[in-house]
This record gives structure tokens, C-alpha cells and sequence, in this order.
């Protein structure tokens, strides 16, 4: 393991055996794990008997962590950093310290891992040579008006994230936009209950209205057919 190093390791959307033998090499031997949540961490590293010290790095402290660890990363210590799922950095926190650790001259190496948004991407069946990932959609009704109307001027997937509970109302919105398009809401990626649930805004809205969805959401849409 090179020291003064730090390592953006991805870890499992669900599945833990998708978990990669050099990440699991990495994390066995830094000497720290920068985690977005140490809970959720704490609980992966028990379950494969790895026990580097935790330390938390979520949205909330980010700017006032990072410095400490870039000390820590120019003291010669070796830091992994993981989100609590899939990759970091990827709508989820890290790029502050990413970008510190870059200006200081700190050497950044990347163990990649699953990622949801590639995973539904690969599950729709849409051609994906090109595809826009948006992270979450917008909450107010003006902006997911003009970030439909964004996302649409090019026939390409789009890929984003959406709550369970908020799924059907991106659906009617995308509907109201775009009319009928192909749609595949990914659920619970690589877990046992997995599910994709595909056809057009009004085939995928009659199965979860009434019937919210439960687990995590991905949604892949087609803006024009192909």
C-alpha cells in the first residue's frame, strides 16, 4: 500500500459480494477509512473482518474535515475514502477533498466499483454510447419544467436517481413534458428483491400509482425515441 496516498475506492450498491478483491486489499491496509457514513462503513469492514480506524467525511463537514486529512495524507499516511454506496464523488460527497488533495500535490488512485447509474443504464436496454446522468431531478415544479426541457434536447438516456416517494410525481411531470417515452425504473439494484419495471410514462405510471415503490429508485428515460 503506497503511503501519502489517498484511494476513492467504490463499494457495493447492495450485493456484497460485487465488492472487488482490491478494494477490499485497499481497505485492509490504509490507515484510515474516510467514510460518508461510518455506520454504514462500520458495518461493511465487519463483514469482511477489516478493521482500519473510521472517520466520518459526509456533505455536512467536507470543507472543515478535509484539511485534516490532507495532513494526515502529507504526513505519509494512506486514507480511502468511501460513499455508502458505489462510487464517490458520483452524487455523493468527496470532490472537496478530491480537489485538496490534488492541489497538494497528493497522489489520488481510484479502485472502481459498481455504480447504479451504469448498472440501470446496462439493465434499460437504451443504446448507451451517450446518455446524460442528472443526479436527483428538481423538487419545484418550475425547475423540473425547465430541467425536462434541458434534459430533452437531445434523443439520448437519461439517467437519474429519485426517491421512492417522490417517483410518481417525476413520472406525471415527465409525462406532461414529453408525452409518452420509454421509461425503466431500476429498483433495488443487485439486491434480492431487484426489479426493473419498463415500458411507456403511462405503463410505468399505472404500476406505482396508488403503489409507491419501496427501496431505492433509479430512473432511465428516453426524452425522443430512438
Amino acid at each position: 500500500m503506497k503511503q501519502s496516498t489517498l484511494y476513492l475506492v467504490g463499494t457495493p450498491i447492495g450485493n456484497l459480494g460485487d465488492i472487488s478483491a482490491r478494494a477490499l486489499e485497499t481497505l485492509k491496509n490504509v490507515s484510515l477509512i474516510a467514510a460518508e457514513d461510518t455506520r454504514h462503513t462500520k458495518r461493511l469492514c465487519q463483514h469482511f473482518g477489516i478493521t482500519p480506524p473510521l472517520t466520518a467525511l459526509h456533505e455536512h463537514n467536507e470543507k472543515t474535515k478535509t484539511p485534516e486529512l490532507i495532513a494526515r495524507l502529507k504526513a505519509g499516511e494512506s486514507v480511502a475514502y468511501v460513499s455508502d454506496a458505489g462510487m464517490p464523488a458520483i452524487s455523493d460527497p468527496g470532490t472537496i477533498l478530491i480537489k485538496e488533495a490534488a492541489a497538494a500535490g497528493v497522489p489520488i488512485t481510484v479502485v472502481p466499483g459498481p455504480s447504479a447509474v451504469t448498472t440501470a443504464l446496462a439493465l434499460s436496454g437504451f443504446w448507451g454510447n451517450r446518455f446524460r446522468f442528472e443526479g436527483f431531478p428538481p423538487r419545484k415544479e418550475k425547475a423540473m419544467k425547465e430541467w425536462l426541457r434541458r434534459v430533452s434536447q437531445e434523443p439520448i438516456p437519461v439517467v437519474c436517481y429519485e426517491s421512492p416517494y417522490r417517483l410518481v410525481k417525476t413520472l406525471q411531470a415527465i409525462q406532461r413534458a414529453l408525452g409518452e417515452v420509454p421509461v425503466v425504473v431500476a429498483r433495488e439494484l443487485t439486491k434480492l428483491h431487484e426489479e426493473a419495471t419498463r415500458g411507456s410514462t403511462s405503463d410505468v405510471l399505472k404500476r406505482y400509482t396508488g403503489r409507491p415503490p419501496k427501496g431505492e429508485c433509479t430512473l432511465v428515460f428516453l426524452p425522443k425515441t430512438q
